[in-house]
C-alpha cells in the first residue's frame, strides 16, 4: 500500500526549506532575486482521492520534556533526543490540517491556528474557502477550530457542513463558562451546531472516510481511515503530538492529553496497527508535509517521514 505524490507536488518540494518560527513564516530559499513562492501544501494521491496536507503554521517551543516527557527520567528522556539529533530541551511545532478531495466533495480535516494560516494553505492548494463541502474536527483544542471564524468573526467556510464525534462536543459544551477551551468551543464551534452531524466510533464521513475512536488526547478525539482503490492512509491528528517522543515512548504522558493513560493506550493501539500493516500516515504535528510511516523499534516505535518512496 502506497501513495502517490503528484508531479506539481514532487516539483514544488525541492524549493522547501528549513521553517523559522513565525506561525504562518514563509518558505524562502537562499539567494538573490525575487523568493520563491511559498510552500504550504503538498499533495499526495490515496486512489482516486487527492489529499493534501496543509501547513497552517509553525512555531518554537521551549521545556520539550516537562510536555512530553511525563514519567521519563531526565536520562532516558535526554539519550532519546541525542539518538534522534534533536534538543531535550526545544522543539518547532507544525499545525498540518488535511484537504481530501474525492473528485465530488473537497473536505477538510481541522482548521488550524486562525483563519489567515488555514487560508493561505488552501490557497496554495488552489482552493478557496467558499470551496470547502465538509470540515470535519478531530477534536476541539485551540489550535484545531482556530480557523473556522475569521478575526472579525465572520464565519470561514461559508458553505460547508461540519462532522465530529459526539462525544467530544458533549464534553466541551457541558463544561461551565470561564474554562478557556469550552469558551473557545461555544464561540467558534457551537454556532454551527445546526449544520453539525454528530458520530460514534465508525462513523462514516464520506465514502471510505472512516471515524476511529482514540480518545484520550480529548475525550473525543478521533482519527480518519481514508480508503480508495486499495490504497489507505490514516490522519492521526493529535495522537502523537510530536514526531521523535511519544513514538519513542508511547507511555510517556503528554501534558496536552486529557486522560493521559488512555492517550497513551490509544497511541500505542493504533501506532501498532499503522506499523504492522504499514499504513502511511498524516500527523497533525509531525514535521511538513506530515506524512509518513511507523516501524516498531525496541519497545516502542520510529516515524519514517515520506522521501521518494510516495512519488508516482
Amino acid at each position: 500500500m502506497t501513495l502517490n505524490l503528484t508531479r506539481r507536488a514532487a516539483l514544488a518540494g525541492v524549493a522547501a526549506a528549513p521553517l523559522t518560527a513565525g506561525l504562518s513564516s514563509p518558505l524562502h530559499a537562499a539567494g538573490s532575486g525575487e523568493a520563491p513562492k511559498p510552500l504550504h501544501a503538498r499533495a499526495f494521491q490515496v486512489g482516486d482521492y487527492t489529499v493534501h496536507s496543509l501547513l497552517a503554521g509553525s512555531a518554537a517551543r521551549d521545556g520539550v520534556q516537562d510536555i512530553f516527557g511525563g514519567g521519563a527520567t531526565d536520562d532516558a528522556f535526554a539519550e532519546v533526543a541525542a539518538e534522534n539529533f534533536i534538543s531535550d530541551d526545544k522543539a518547532q511545532f507544525y499545525f498540518t490540517p488535511t484537504l481530501v478531495d474525492t473528485g465530488s466533495q473537497k473536505i477538510l480535516f481541522d482548521t488550524g491556528l486562525n483563519a489567515a494560516g488555514i487560508t493561505q494553505a488552501l490557497a496554495d492548494a488552489g482552493v478557496t474557502p467558499d470551496e470547502i463541502d465538509v470540515v470535519v474536527l478531530t477534536h476541539m483544542h485551540g489550535d484545531h477550530i482556530g480557523g473556522m471564524t475569521t478575526e472579525a468573526g465572520a464565519v470561514t467556510f461559508a458553505n460547508a457542513s461540519y462532522v465530529t464525534a459526539a462525544q467530544e462536543y458533549d464534553h466541551w459544551v457541558g463544561l461551565p463558562e470561564g474554562n478557556g477551551g469550552a469558551d473557545r468551543v461555544r464561540a467558534n464551534v457551537a454556532p454551527q451546531a445546526e449544520k453539525m452531524t454528530f458520530i460514534e466510533d465508525g462513523g462514516s464521513v464520506a465514502s471510505g472516510i472512516t471515524g476511529m475512536a482514540a480518545y484520550g488526547h480529548t475525550p473525543g478525539h478521533m482519527v480518519y481511515m481514508i480508503e480508495n482503490g486499495g490504497q489507505r492512509l490514516l490522519l492521526t491528528a493529535d495522537l502523537a503530538n510530536h514526531y521523535v517522543f511519544p513514538f519513542a515512548n508511547p507511555e510517556w504522558q503528554t501534558s496536552f492529553d486529557t486522560d493521559k493513560d488512555a492517550a497513551s493506550a490509544s497511541r500505542r493501539r493504533v501506532l501498532e496497527m499503522l506499523a504492522d500493516s504499514r499504513t502511511p500516515m498524516i500527523g497533525y504535528h509531525m514535521p511538513f508535509p506530515a506524512a509518513g510511516f511507523v516501524e516498531t523499534r525496541g519497545d516502542g516505535f520510529r516515524f519514517v517521514p515520506v522521501s521518494y518512496q510516495m512519488m508516482g
